[in-house]
């Protein structure tokens, strides 16, 4: 990443309290309004058949599932489906890399989103040594090839980076390890990108700057402020989908059937859960 996007990010913690974080009913608003177009966008997707795929990619802690969780809330999973892949099996490793990615690809009527993607080889799997520097860039070097081959074949192809400081990253994991709620979000590979900042800071430089193409381009989300964060991308990926609103076909609800004069309830026992509320 740029010192320029770096110093971007880092900006958000500097700006008074009151202005850095989004007021709690003014965010609730706005992801209010949002909520709708998504559901506008979702509808035409299915009406036209458009495939697109939404990369999330970032820092440890930067904020990806929360983003992800209010991008598909109040969607149909049948339409916003997402994708996040497990370390590979055996039989994955011997694949060629992008195999197992390319499987999940959307089809027609489809937004598929990515939790991390194919950029875990320059990423993660550089950094920790689960793929050869040869591997990692060898990838480098193949994948604006085959992002663009993607958008040619009429993908939509968004690739958004969550960027965090140090100091807020780590203010995020120490309250993990706090909260009973949240220590399931911190794993061993966690604990690792915090020992390795600077190793993860290079590998994501060169990442970035060599795979921002064009066809591909990488937007990054300042994400000290989570609110923000959410807000701006996706009005961000709203902005970037030429879609239309489709008018809905409100179906005709006709009188519903009369009980039938022979109907007898059944008397067969059932479990019923205790009413404790």
């Amino acid at each position: 990443m740029s010192k320029k996007n770096r110093d971007r990010a880092a900006a958000t913690i500097s700006e008074p309290a009151e202005e850095a974080k989004s007021g709690g009913k003014k965010y609730a608003k706005e992801l209010a309004r949002l909520h709708v177009e998504l559901a506008h966008l979702q509808a035409w997707v299915k009406k036209s058949g458009a495939r697109i795929a939404i990369i999330f990619e970032g820092r440890d802690a930067a904020g990806k599932g929360g983003v992800i969780k209010r991008l598909t809330e109040r969607v149909s999973p049948r339409v916003f489906r997402v994708v996040a892949l497990p370390a590979p099996t055996d039989r994955e490793k011997t694949q060629i890399y992008m195999q197992r990615y390319i499987q999940h690809l959307p089809a027609g009527g489809e937004i598929v989103i990515f939790d991390r993607s194919w950029y875990n080889r320059p990423g993660v799997e550089r950094v920790m040594g689960f793929c050869s520097e040869k591997q990692a860039r060898r990838f480098l070097e193949q994948a604006p090839t085959f992002e663009t081959a993607l958008v040619e074949s009429g993908i939509t192809l968004l690739k958004y980076f969550l960027d965090v400081s140090d100091e807020e990253q780590e203010r995020r994991f120490r309250q993990r390890a706090d909260d009973p709620l949240r220590q399931w979000k911190l794993s061993p590979m966690d604990v690792e990108s915090y020992n390795r900042w600077w190793d993860y800071t290079r590998a994501y430089d060169e990442m970035i700057r060599a795979t921002d193409t064009r066809h591909a381009p990488w937007w990054i989300v300042p994400s000290n402020d989570k609110k923000r964060a959410r807000i701006n991308c996706i009005s961000h990926i709203l902005s970037s989908i030429p879609y239309e609103r489709v008018e809905f076909e409100k179906p005709n609800f006709s009188k519903r059937q009369k009980r039938p004069d022979n109907f007898v309830d059944d008397a067969t026992p059932r479990n019923l859960v205790p009413d404790v509320f």
